[in-house]
């Protein structure tokens, strides 16, 4: 738990307050919050219909001015790795499952990949606008700082709405 944060997850865990999915944040009114943190959510998400929805309702949700900031995996970085030579199995299995997901439970499976331009244009087309990637958002010590030698391979961006 982090305080002033109101944390959301789909499966109920120690420091979750509210159990739901990021395609239905119901739960919250139209502009009544001021920042959302999406770390290592929306690669779980289809990409014809989920990821649309699941950015419509932040969209909603978010004041005008509020700010978006999202961290999935960089897959322009993990395929520049994956293809590395001699690179050992061990670590080749990592960047696989960082590209698909860890598949420990019916959540962990990824059904989608970004790259910058590609995350930025779903952003922009959604009302979002100053979308820059950023190194750290240096809020919580999770998947956003994940690190493959001395590359992190987390895609950070933050956003701005309409």
């Amino acid at each position: 738990m982090k305080e002033g944060w109101t944390l959301l997850n789909a499966q109920p865990r120690p420091g979750v307050d509210v159990v739901g999915l990021v395609t239905d944040l119901s739960m919250f009114a139209d502009g009544s919050v001021t920042q959302i943190y999406a770390s290592h959510v929306y690669q779980h998400l289809g990409m014809r219909q989920e990821l649309s929805k699941a950015l419509s309702e932040v969209s909603r949700v978010l004041k005008p001015g509020g700010t978006l900031c999202v961290a999935v995996p960089d897959l322009e970085i993990l395929m520049k790795l994956l293809i590395t030579p001699k690179l050992p199995i061990e670590q080749v299995q990592y960047l696989q499952m960082m590209i698909c997901g860890g598949q420990i439970d019916e959540y962990d499976f990824h059904k989608c990949g970004f790259t910058f331009d590609l995350l930025g244009s779903c952003l922009d087309s959604h009302g979002f606008c100053d979308i820059q990637r950023v190194k750290s958002f240096d809020l919580f010590n999770d998947t956003s700082q994940k690190m493959f030698g001395d590359v992190c391979i987390s895609l950070n961006m933050q956003c701005t709405k309409k």
